[in-house]
């Protein structure tokens, strides 16, 4: 119970429902325990008047009465049990509505190392299956221990005072029935530990297949995909047949150990009823209907005990992640202003997972306002200088500054609201292309999000369509091609009107005269505005105020695009290659 100590917020949270809901829970099974003894006095009815029962008035009002209370406290059991579920079983969905978003809100704040060492499906798993199990101790479990409590609170002891002996061999089986549902129920647990694992690891399997089908398809990998989602299956069979073969235990012995109880009552009962030691065959009735009231809350025991170890084993999971102190910290609380001025003093950066260095001893000065493009080959470390200005990571040495005031002493909020970031994988939602523009800002006209459109020269692309800017998107935005996907996310970066725009080799699908538009478009529109430009071509580089050329985590050229030209080294060479080659 360790674990689940987190989730004692919640139940404090709800405190009134939960202990209205307790209170409707007793009142419930105290209207449900009126049952039993009425049909006993009834049957006492019927013994003491014999035959002349239809004659004589006062046995038919006895008899009348006493099914007036027993529907009338049967409907009335049925109602609060009815409340009980609705005031127990909807707190535990609140519970579980606020867990599964404290979660998913954790997520959002954990820094990019923790996605890359963690699966998708995985995390999935856990904010769904994990949440599901904790809401079943809150709710059910809950629930149900109350009922068995009350039901034990009660019943036993007007059993032993009604038929002491009756009593107690009616009660003989029900531990060994409490017992093997215990074991089953732990054999249960260990088994669905099982199988949930197995589940984290097919949903793993087949997310990674719908996301790469393109790539699957490309290669023709469709044979080997099945082949291994078949394998999956077979081995996902195997561990359900192996739970199921022990669940199919559970109804059978809860009937059998029923049965012996009721075999028990009636012939013990009916011995002491003909040796005159029980007045009435009346308490032979109500202890069958004690018996079966009784034998569920036994059973649940074990059941019970079963759903607060999954519980408990998922609540763990889902701790390991909470206690997790996401590395990129927000330290200031009040809102800073971003102009736009980016200066980095000797940065060396190193990836934590694979130790890889990406940049080494960095310095340059970018002025607010300044277009500034980099240019390196792959692994230089372009991409990082990205990721830091927008403190996705903090650098392992040195020191950052935006608008001479070191990064860490800006509101992070603040910060990424003035940053629009265009990736380099362009990742679009499976949404309207409208809804996927104004995901920069939210509350765009229609007419901000068709200028936009323009500006990335995807307007007339987005037309074209049937349903044009409503025009919903595939997964990742599959709908659309390489270089749509690129401009649909230049324009929701301009949409957002930033101070600092990040182009992370954002043209690399599109051709050079559509690159040339929407590098005239960006120019008009980053004016007073600071960007970063990460290229491999010159062309998308040379009009730069200031071109930074990286090799290996080092800064080995900086100038414009005219100054670089001049002298010997990469940008010269890069140059010749790209624009000479071309014009010749």
């Amino acid at each position: 119970m360790k674990e689940l100590k987190y989730i004692n917020k919640y139940f404090k949270k709800y405190g009134v429902q939960l202990l209205l809901g307790l209170f409707i829970t007793v009142v419930a099974r105290i209207f449900s325990l009126v049952t039993p003894s009425y049909v006993k006095k009834s049957i006492k009815v019927v013994e003491d008047y014999g035959s002349d029962i239809l004659t004589k008035p006062e046995a038919k009002e006895l008899l009348l009465e006493n099914i007036l209370i027993i529907v009338g406290t049967a409907l009335l059991a049925a109602l609060f049990t009815f409340l009980m579920r609705q005031t127990i079983i909807k707190i535990s969905r609140y519970i579980e509505y606020d867990l599964k978003n404290e979660v998913f809100d954790h997520y959002l704040i954990l820094n990019l190392n923790f996605y890359k060492k963690n699966r998708t499906g995985d995390l999935m798993n856990r904010i769904s299956e994990d949440v599901g199990e904790v809401r079943n101790y809150a709710g059910p479990a809950l629930m149900y221990g109350i009922n068995t409590i009350t039901l034990f609170a009660f019943i036993i002891p007007i059993m032993f005072i009604n038929a002491p002996v009756l009593a107690a061999y009616t009660l003989i089986p029900l531990p060994f029935l409490s017992v093997l549902i215990y074991k089953i129920s732990k054999v249960i647990h260990q088994r669905s530990t099982i199988v949930q694992e197995f589940l984290s690891k097919l949903s793993t399997f087949t997310q990674e297949s719908f996301s790469g089908i393109s790539v699957i398809k490309a290669y023709g990998l469709e044979p080997k995909i099945n082949k291994e989602l078949t394998a999956l299956a077979n081995e996902g069979k195997i561990k359900s047949m192996d739970l199921a073969r022990v669940n199919a235990w559970f109804f059978p012995l809860m009937v059998l150990l029923i049965g012996i109880s009721n075999i028990f009552v009636i012939y013990i009962g009916g011995k002491q009823y003909i040796s005159g030691e029980i007045e009435s065959i009346g308490v032979i009735a109500e202890f069958v209907i004690y018996v079966n009231m009784l034998t569920w809350p036994v059973a649940v025991i074990g059941w019970l005990t079963s759903i607060v170890q999954r519980a408990e084993a998922s609540q763990k999971r889902i701790n390991e992640f909470l206690s997790i102190v996401p590395s990129i910290q927000n330290e200031v609380t009040e809102p800073t202003p971003i102009l736009g001025k980016i200066e980095f003093k000797n940065v060396t950066f190193t990836y934590e997972d694979t130790e890889i260095t990406a940049l080494k001893n960095i310095s340059f000065v970018i002025e607010k306002g300044e277009t500034v493009a980099f240019i390196g080959k792959t692994g230089s470390g372009k991409s990082t200088i990205l990721d830091l200005v927008a403190r996705l990571y903090d650098v392992s040495f040195g020191e950052i500054l935006i608008d001479d005031v070191p990064i860490t002493k800006l509101n992070l909020n603040s910060l990424r609201n003035e940053i629009g970031t265009v990736p380099q994988d362009a990742f679009l939602f499976s949404d309207s292309i409208k809804n996927n523009i104004k995901f920069g800002k939210e509350d765009a006209t229609d007419d901000e999000v068709i200028a936009v459109a323009k500006q990335a020269v995807v307007h007339k692309n987005i037309m074209d369509f049937t349903k044009q800017y409503e025009t919903v998107l595939g997964e990742r935005g599959i709908t659309l091609s390489g270089g749509q996907k690129q401009r649909v996310s230049i324009a929701r970066a301009l949409i957002k009107d930033p101070k600092i725009y990040l182009f992370d080799d954002c043209l690399s699908a599109v051709d050079t005269e559509t690159e040339e538009k929407i590098l005239t478009n960006l120019k008009n529109a980053s004016t007073n505005r600071t960007t970063l430009i990460v290229s491999h071509r010159v062309s998308s580089a040379k009009n730069a105020d200031k071109i930074i050329i990286l090799k290996e985590g080092s800064l080995l050229q900086e100038g414009n695009h005219n100054t670089l030209i001049e002298v010997e080294g990469y940008y010269k060479e890069l140059y010749n290659d790209q624009l000479l080659d071309k014009e010749n």
